[in-house]
């Protein structure tokens, strides 16, 4: 008699899983859920698929590292999807002037510092159209965090046309 788990309908041995209430569950299926459940609540308001696809997304991008020694260059759309995901900020169009989404009624720009960077500062057009600047720092081991900050505290660029912010400079706001 093959084992099956209740839940997903593969076949198991014994040791693979539990016994309760009648049924056979897998450890996979257990383990599983368990992460979707973390993955829900670091990213409350995503998509369980959106979130799955940013993971296989990082996981590629770590996997080629490792195999050639070289980064892909998706930084700053792995930092888009990123603050998407954490913070619920509805992207704009593809190539949209301005700022990268919204999130509520402000409109953000959103900067990565990838670990390809040197230095922990962005730097950030004041001539667009956002009222909060979120900066996502990816480090050498593919963690995410990121920072808010409020137009109105950015400092004051050389000239006017830019504006640098340090990320040691910005509270945290990963949670």
């Amino acid at each position: 008699m093959t084992l099956r788990c209740a839940m997903t309908g593969r076949p198991m041995a014994a040791g693979d899983g539990i016994y309760d209430d009648g049924e056979w569950i897998s450890w996979d299926y257990l383990n599983q859920h368990l992460h979707e459940r973390e993955l829900q609540e670091e990213f409350p308001t995503a998509d369980l698929q959106l979130i799955q696809v940013f993971e296989d997304l990082v996981q590629a991008a770590a996997d080629y590292k490792a195999l050639t020694g070289r980064y892909l260059q998706v930084w700053g759309e792995l930092g888009e999807l990123y603050a998407e995901l954490k913070y619920g900020i509805k992207r704009h169009k593809v190539h949209a002037p301005g700022s990268d989404g919204r999130l509520g009624n402000d409109f953000i720009e959103i900067k990565t510092i990838s670990p390809e960077k040197t230095g922990e500062k962005v730097q950030v057009k004041r001539s667009g159209n956002f009222n909060k600047l979120c900066v996502v720092r990816i480090t050498d081991d593919w963690e995410f965090t990121a920072r808010m900050i409020d137009r109105k505290k950015l400092p004051n660029g050389e000239g006017g046309k830019l504006a640098k912010v340090k990320w040691s400079a910005m509270e945290n706001s990963d949670g």
